[in-house]
């Protein structure tokens, strides 16, 4: 009886469900046979009893049996054993959720921004990219940055000159022109001018690239799409920047003062010795500054908005529309931080600007 106990074989039926698992240890479980031979429930000290399942392709089949060996030491072991293997998932929180596009979008920008600062610090820089880059940023924009400079010059100069004479403050004409484009004009036009003409073809050309899967094709080739997509990109941007500031600052000054001699009969070395009194290195700086945290947002902010591009064409085009809009809006609001952070206090420029 003992050893009838001993060996009490387990229903196969227990044993097919994936969702059920003999709580026993490996140990305690050992293979008799390699077939299946049902037990007979109706005699209950009976050992085995052959049951033949009818022919199966010219085959007679059998079913697998295992029998267990099991313990009587082992009952509270058992008895205690988790009831099904493995366990289930605990249910997520948020089953239906799904982050907006923006904010994983937005994500995805700090975290191009911290591996691109982090990358020219290691020297992986893909240098034959990056003059390419800054080739297609600096020399392929300066015609239009230059041009919208000018006639921006020349709408401010109208509007400056004419209330500045009545009120006999010609003298100041030109180092208010040179305050407004040196502090603010130069980078925001500039940066505006660059983020319409290159941040939409970033956005456009890593979209494509991700929509018909060839970063992907990067990855299997061992190459970082961040090393040779996204780093050139952003550091073109950023060094090319601060020149077409300079250069917009110079061609505006000059257009400026051409129309007011012109027009408005104020000579030009009134207009260039106020501006040459008013300003000041800071200010210079500051425009420096302001462009090359403008054209890191432009880059980073195309960059990201085209590397997490999903579907087709479509989809490609609401990018770049996206990508523009808000590197836009981003640069207006990182102005009016920056101009908060530099200029602080009553300032005396105009002061020096009337001689």
């Amino acid at each position: 009886m003992e050893s009838a106990a001993l060996f009490r074989p387990f229903s196969y039926s227990s044993l097919d469900r994936p969702s059920l698992n003999l709580p026993l240890s490996p140990l305690q479980i050992t293979l008799v046979s390699f077939f299946r031979y049902p037990v007979d429930q109706r005699k209950k000290n009976s050992w085995i009893r052959r049951r033949r399942i009818p022919l199966l392709h010219l085959r007679r089949h059998f079913r697998p049996l295992v029998f267990a060996c099991q313990s009587p030491l082992n009952k509270e072991i058992i008895n205690n054993a988790a009831s099904s293997w493995p366990p289930p998932s605990p249910p997520p929180i948020l089953p239906n959720w799904k982050p907006p596009r923006a904010l994983w979008r937005g994500l995805t920008a700090l975290i191009l921004a911290g591996r691109v600062i982090y990358r020219p610090l290691t020297g992986r820089i893909h240098l034959r990219n990056t003059l390419q880059q800054l080739e297609r940023v600096g020399p392929r924009s300066v015609g239009v940055c230059l041009l919208t400079s000018a006639f921006v010059g020349m709408a401010f100069t109208i509007q400056f000159v004419r209330e500045f004479t009545r009120l006999g403050l010609q003298r100041s004409v030109g180092g208010v022109l040179a305050l407004a484009f040196a502090r603010e004009l130069s980078p925001v036009i500039t940066s505006v001018v660059v983020a319409g003409r290159i941040c939409s073809a970033y956005a456009a050309e890593l979209g494509t690239l991700q929509v018909s899967e060839q970063t992907a094709s990067l990855r299997i080739l061992f190459t970082r799409p961040v090393d040779y997509l996204v780093a050139p990109r952003v550091l073109a941007c950023s060094i090319a920047l601060p020149f077409l500031t300079f250069l917009c600052f110079t061609v505006g000054l000059a257009s400026s003062a051409l129309l007011a001699d012109a027009v408005f009969g104020v000579s030009i070395n009134i207009i260039l010795g106020s501006a040459r009194r008013a300003l000041r290195p800071w200010d210079l700086i500051s425009s420096m500054i302001k462009s090359l945290v403008f054209g890191g947002i432009i880059s980073v902010v195309s960059c990201a908005w085209g590397v997490t591009t999903l579907g087709g064409a479509k989809d490609v085009g609401e990018t770049t529309t996206s990508a523009v809009v808000i590197s836009i809006v981003s640069i207006f609001i990182a102005d009016f931080a920056l101009s908060y952070l530099f200029f602080q206090g009553a300032g005396d420029s105009l002061k020096y600007a009337m001689g």
